[in-house]
């Protein structure tokens, strides 16, 4: 009998227990006896879950008698959880290497990741059925949600020029974006404090938001302004709301975040804005990583915009035009006072010349101005940086709102792509107690699968997918550090994706049992 058949009568048998005449029932896999957290209520239930093929048959109480399973891993004392998902990451290259380790995507599921969301911060190619013929093709960790990104679409039209497109331009657009949709991305996805993306007007963002909604997609950004670099956090998030209103979508906040000495301690207006609008009607939600540090190109932290419209040649090119000097460097400076300064900014990946060290150490070594060190080093090449512009207080009033789901963000360089999750855990529920171990749970499962209409995901419910983590409330903490940002996570100790063990005994197994999760587009809207 097929896999799926046998799913089906496990699941008939486990829903007639009552006639004796049942026929006993062998699944693949039993967890038993772990505290179990489905992702539907904050009330955890020591007790089995169980599993056979790529389904989750029960998950509550003792396995009822008439099942038994080929095997058996005893999980008393551990959290038994849906996989969690990473609802913004940078893991794209990595799921699309040729590498078949790094494919495997062992920094995520050592922490219990079992889905990552790709394409964020508009970064995502249009040819969605490219790309998940290439993760069908070989085997890839974890499962991948993919969003169409805003900058490869705008780039496919008009390259990084600042200009507005033509209506043959923006009617090319909107075609990339449907296609894209009809093939299964989330949605459409915007990097708007990125050039060339942040060349567009709001207006030109609204007309693709209604592409993607009109296929039941939702619209995720990283936002124009997380600081006061130019229309400001405020403004930023009025037109997240604005787009949301008049492309009639959901909306979601990238990384959501008060970046800088400017808006510190903006927290909870912005909360109160978002919270407004949810109350009118608006289905506006946001995810967060719980470090102060966020990570960029050096270029996009320090460059104006105007100054790399064109490219990095165009850059070079007004590096050296003594006219554009004074203002280049106004610019340069104030876009490093907001960032907290020379020591605030710490090169992560790049040029072995300058990663571990910072901004500061830089220009003390060449006796040079801070901004003139940026120059020269930018010279050489772009580099990633860990940019330390965030307060404690602002980080934890983000994660404790019920609309805000865990990410990682994750990017060279940073530890957040080997230790978010596992920090979470660890920083805020067991350390400091600003979240529960539910509220934890939820925000890493069930909130973003239903948000991002993963199907069947983020719970533990009979029927559902099989991606489990199991790990051990004592031990399961992050290693990585910002000196050392590729350390494994601990106590992760099993995780299963669609049913298979990826991480088995707290060891990867390295099976790929990860697929391309392809959101539905609206009934008929394809046709």
């Amino acid at each position: 009998m097929q896999k799926s058949a046998l799913v089906l009568a496990a699941l008939a048998a486990l829903a007639s227990l009552s006639s004796a005449a049942d026929a006993p029932v062998e699944l693949d896999l039993l967890l038993r006896g772990g505290t179990i957290y489905t992702g539907d209520s904050d009330a955890a239930v020591v007790g089995d879950v169980g599993i056979l093929g790529d389904r989750i048959v029960f998950a509550g109480p003792r396995a009822p008698a008439q099942f038994s399973a080929r095997r058996t891993i005893e999980v008393a004392g551990k959290v038994v959880a849906p996989g969690f998902i990473d609802a913004h990451t940078h893991a794209d290259a990595d799921l699309h290497s040729t590498d078949p380790r790094k494919r495997l995507n062992i920094p995520f599921l050592t922490q219990g990741v079992t889905t990552a969301v790709i394409g964020n911060d508009g970064f995502g190619g249009f040819d969605i059925a490219a790309q998940t013929q290439r993760l069908r093709a070989t085997p890839v960790g974890t499962n991948v949600a993919m969003y169409v990104g805003f900058g490869p679409v705008r780039a496919s039209q008009l390259g990084e020029a600042n200009r507005a497109p033509t209506p043959e331009q923006l009617e090319a657009m909107r075609r990339h974006v449907s296609r894209a949709m009809c093939d299964g991305a989330l949605g459409l996805s915007t990097g708007l404090f990125y050039p060339p993306q942040n060349f567009s007007k709001t207006e030109e963002v609204v007309e693709l938001a209604k592409v993607a909604a009109r296929h039941g997609g939702l619209y995720d950004s990283h936002i124009r302004d997380e600081a006061t670099y130019n229309v400001g956090l405020r403004g930023a998030i009025d037109e997240v709301i604005r787009i949301g209103r008049e492309a009639r979508l959901p909306v979601h906040v990238a990384h959501i975040k008060a970046l800088g000495v400017d808006v510190q301690g903006q927290s909870g207006e912005i909360i109160r804005r978002i919270e407004k609008e949810r109350a009118a009607g608006l289905d506006i939600t946001a995810d967060h990583y719980p470090w102060t540090a966020s990570s960029t190109r050096f270029s996009a932290a320090l460059v104006p915009p105007w100054a790399v419209d064109g490219g990095r040649q165009a850059m070079l090119q007004r590096f050296d035009d003594a006219a554009l000097q004074q203002r280049l460097r106004s610019d340069m400076r104030e876009n490093l006072r907001l960032r907290g300064g020379p020591e605030a900014i710490l090169f992560s990946a790049g040029s072995t010349r300058y990663v571990g060290k910072t901004l500061s150490d830089v220009a003390k070594a060449s006796n040079a101005d801070p901004v003139d060190a940026a120059i020269a080093v930018l010279r050489e090449g772009d580099l990633m940086i860990a940019s330390f512009n965030q307060s404690d207080d602002d980080v934890r009033a983000f994660m404790k709102r019920p609309w805000v789901m865990t990410s990682s963000d994750s990017s060279l360089g940073h530890p957040r792509a080997y230790g978010t999750f596992a920090r979470k855990y660890d920083q805020y529920v067991v350390k400091e107690r600003t979240l529960s171990l539910a509220q934890f749970i939820r925000s890493s499962t069930s909130l973003t699968a239903d948000t991002l209409g993963l199907e069947r995901r983020g719970h533990l419910r009979p029927g559902y997918y099989a991606d489990v983590v199991v790990f051990d409330s004592a031990r399961f903490a992050a290693k990585a550090t910002y000196t050392q940002p590729t350390l494994l996570s601990e106590g992760v100790e099993t995780v299963l994706v669609n049913g298979r063990l990826a991480v088995d005994g707290g060891q990867p197994t390295g099976v790929g049992a990860g697929r391309a999760l392809l959101r539905t587009p609206k009934a008929g809207s394809c046709t």
